[in-house]
């Protein structure tokens, strides 16, 4: 009987299976071995895409008269300084015992990539075995079951050839748009930034999010504030002063008058004023008032989903100021020492298989002090029980991996994490354990006062029962804390006490009007993104939805994915084209950055649209899927690439001069602090 050989994704992962197989294993140079095993490892990519010039040395030179560049074959080559191992991985591919090859690589389409292109290039003949690992943990269990059912190679081909369109779609994007944007702009854009050479970098992905970022940054930039008047009453009920908000409801005088901001404001403080002055019809405060309805409901707000990758950057991106990169690199870490399963998932539930056996994760975390109470009651109820038949649980919503969950082990790998690894650590605890928890309570009252025939409308707010909220603590920032509480300052100084007694008050009841008072307000722009949105919106296809609750019914791909967008970030900032405050992360376009995007605009607008990207990736998940074949797809995007790259070859290179002057004016003058508005607008 052969050698059963396993190739993993780097050095670490293969000690991981080492220590599962429990076997004498002896290192070597480059592998380790026993009796039954050999185990190797990549160390990223082994193997890439060759350059244009590869193809023909002529290529070497960028030139309008060689584009649109589109290889029938496609030519890959070795990197420089991964030769030698790739030749002992090549070398024991072709070893005579060896009649069964595993590829362990990283579970998803990237990692499906670098393994095939590893067997590709050194002419794997057949003879022995292929099979796939596919594991959602690192633990000896996982790792164990992996080996024991793993499957037969050609059942993850689809996703092999999704994976190898996706290179040669960014392969000939990048090659082909860059080159004719290069040629064509690069010397006009250069004399207005004041540099020796200008690349214009183009790329599906990339260049769409930098759209995104541009957009919103002018929307701000052009936003003009609009003031508003309120008018506000304070009420007396039960001896407490309720505040009631007038409104512009059916049967008020001002119902859809001109004068009003929406129903609650208006334009001008004298026709606010006017208001008052009808109400007090001369008498003095108190003034008459008339309970016209009670309401009285609970409300329930369940526990959130669980935590897929983009979510989790989003929230450390707001408690902790981490970029998106900063935390994949953290939760791969957290990954590999075997505390929580596979990071780069875009599933926020877990699968049926994964919740009859959670007792074994929830067993394992009664050793964090922080919450081994929480664990406790959730066992000794056996709140673990109703997880099968829950929202959290649901099989078609996973592709490749289901949500990022803690495992239960590996808790003394937790001495050597950082202290912002620990923190991530313990957000993705206790998101898991508050899917356990029964909903919060909210007991709501609302008001509805008459004066003369005006109504005011009040609303108070109060956590009857904390449910899930008891072990789910996000961590906020002091000031972060109280302007949440300024804001909600309504809802927050009444308590359950007082919300009970007005179960006393009736329909019709007359109470005392104290003051009518002005609250000014003002229109604001939209926020600017920041690392963690901006992934949010690149999951959502350019939507920043901020409600958890729909962003779980939205269906189809995003821009990009979960194991790329981080990295697209982080190559926009290097690029020069975004500028990120790593004080508060957030994201702003640079002075490049505007004029990329009046060069795609100009001449390649669908890389703008966020729509138009996502179906690109959608179009991967078909072929991932085996709805479409990869002729169909490749024979779209040739024809997406010749057309684009001949039509932007026809344009006039000063098209855009006019555009580059607006925007280098802007930057100057900001640089300046002097600008104003009017000037800067873009």
């Amino acid at each position: 009987m052969g050698k059963k050989l396993i190739i993993t994704e780097k050095p670490s992962v293969a000690r991981e299976f080492a220590k599962a197989l429990n076997q004498n294993m002896k290192s070597r140079d480059g592998y380790i071995e026993s009796d039954d095993y050999i185990i190797t490892w990549c160390v990223g990519h082994l193997v890439t895409m060759s350059y244009p010039d590869a193809y023909d040395e002529a290529l070497k030179r960028w030139s309008m008269d060689t584009l649109p560049f589109i290889p029938t074959d496609y030519k890959y080559e070795i990197i420089e300084n991964v030769k030698k191992q790739f030749n002992i991985v090549k070398n024991l591919f072709h070893r005579e015992d060896v009649d069964v090859i595993y590829n362990a690589g990283d579970s998803g389409r990237e990692g499906e990539y670098i393994q095939r292109l590893v067997l590709m290039m050194a002419g794997y003949n057949g003879r022995a075995q292929l099979k796939r690992i596919w594991i959602d943990s690192q633990t000896e269990d996982e790792i164990l079951r992996g080996i024991r059912e793993a499957k037969d190679s050609s059942e993850y081909d689809n996703l092999s050839n999704a994976a190898y369109l996706r290179a040669k779609e960014d392969y000939l994007m990048g090659i082909n748009f860059s080159r004719v944007l290069t040629l064509k702009y690069g010397y006009g854009m250069k004399q207005f930034l004041n540099r020796d050479k200008m690349v214009i970098s183009v790329g599906r992905v990339m260049t769409c999010v930098l759209g995104m970022v541009v957009k919103r940054e002018r929307e701000i930039r052009d936003f003009v504030k609009t003031p508003f008047y309120r008018v506000l009453a304070g009420i007396s009920i039960q001896d407490k002063n309720v505040e009631g908000e007038w409104k512009s409801v059916e049967g008020s005088k001002y119902f859809g008058s001109p004068i009003l901001y929406k129903e609650n404001g208006f334009l001008k403080e004298e026709n606010a004023r006017k208001l008052i002055e009808e109400l007090k019809d001369g008498k003095e405060f108190p003034l008459a008032g008339i309970l016209e309805s009670i309401e009285k409901k609970k409300e329930t707000k369940n526990p959130p989903l669980l935590y897929n990758l983009a979510e989790l950057q989003n929230d450390c991106s707001r408690f902790f100021k981490c970029s998106p990169d900063e935390t994949l690199r953290i939760v791969q870490e957290l990954y590999e020492k075997k505390m929580t399963t596979y990071p780069r998932t875009d599933a926020r539930v877990s699968s049926s298989a994964v919740a009859k056996e959670i007792t074994k994760n929830l067993s394992g975390l009664k050793r964090i002090p922080q919450v081994a109470e929480a664990v406790d009651w959730i066992l000794t109820e056996g709140r673990y029980k109703m997880l099968p038949k829950s929202r959290y649980v649901n099989d078609k919503q996973i592709t490749d991996h289901y949500a990022i969950i803690p495992t239960g082990q590996g808790l003394n790998n937790m001495a050597t994490l950082t202290p912002t690894a620990v923190k991530v650590y313990e957000l993705i605890v206790r998101r898991f354990l508050s899917v356990f928890y029964p909903p919060a309570i909210y007991q709501k009252v609302s008001l509805v006062t008459k004066v003369g025939e005006e109504k005011f409308f009040s609303n108070m707010k109060v956590l009857a029962e904390e449910g899930y909220l008891s072990v789910w603590k996000p961590p906020v920032s002091k000031k972060k804390e109280e302007k949440e509480e300024n804001e909600n300052e309504e809802e927050t100084k009444f308590d359950l006490t007082f919300l009970e007694s007005l179960k006393t008050l009736k329909k019709g009841q007359e109470v005392e009007i104290q003051s009518l008072e002005i609250k000014t307000g003002e229109t604001t722009p939209p926020k600017r993104y920041n690392s963690g949105s901006i992934i949010l919106a690149m999951e959502n296809a350019g939507q920043l939805i901020e409600d958890e609750e729909l962003r779980a019914q939205i269906k189809g791909s995003g821009i990009g994915t979960s194991a790329t967008r981080a990295e697209i970030l982080k190559k926009l900032i290097a690029n020069d084209y975004l500028a990120l405050n790593k004080k508060t992360q957030i994201l702003t376009p640079t002075q490049v950055g505007e004029m990329i995007f009046e060069v795609v605009e100009h001449s390649i607008r669908p890389l703008l649209n966020p729509e138009l990207t996502a179906s690109w990736e959608k179009g991967l998940t078909l072929v991932s899927n085996g709805e479409i074949t990869p002729d169909e797809y490749m024979k779209k995007l040739d024809d997406f690439v010749s057309r684009r790259t001949l039509s932007v070859k026809a344009l006039r290179q000063d098209d855009l001069l006019t555009r580059y002057r607006y925007v280098s004016q802007f930057y100057q003058t900001k640089s300046k602090g002097t600008g104003k508005k009017e000037e800067s607008k873009v």
